[in-house]
């Protein structure tokens, strides 16, 4: 049932705090320009990039477990064979739902998000995904 439309409209409606996990410093890559997109449609971007101090104005985090507010949704831009202890890392910080950007899936990332109860997303894009139902 991941990935269906009604999951994501649940994480585009509920899910305000998003944690994006790669998230560059570089316009034009995906993922600075997708998480601007969210940022500018009202959405609270945190980045995650472990060589980074500031993205998108905001105060980046090393990792997901140095981040002391509430995260709502694990937005992830890092290869598919890394999404797994992603998928682990965004349990113990409990986010309500782990987002695999387009061209990035993993059915390990997917049995650790989906056995934790958080809603799942491979391989799509939140902003075209956003895009489409705006």
């Amino acid at each position: 049932m991941a990935d269906s439309a009604d999951v994501i409209d649940s994480i585009l409606k509920d899910c305000k705090v998003i944690a994006v996990v790669g998230c560059s410093r570089e316009p034009g890559k995906p993922s600075h320009d997708v998480p601007a997109y969210m940022q500018s449609k009202g959405y609270r971007v945190i980045p995650v990039n472990p060589f980074a101090d500031i993205i998108l104005g905001e105060k980046v985090y090393k990792k997901l477990a140095d981040i002391k507010e509430s995260v709502d949704v694990v937005d992830v831009f890092r290869p598919g064979s890394e999404t797994p202890s992603i998928a682990a890392e965004a349990l113990h910080i409990h986010a309500k739902a782990l987002w695999l950007q387009e061209g990035i899936a993993n059915d390990e990332a997917r049995r650790i998000a989906e056995d934790g109860g958080m809603l799942f997303v491979m391989d799509r894009c939140m902003m075209k995904e956003h895009d489409r139902r705006a």
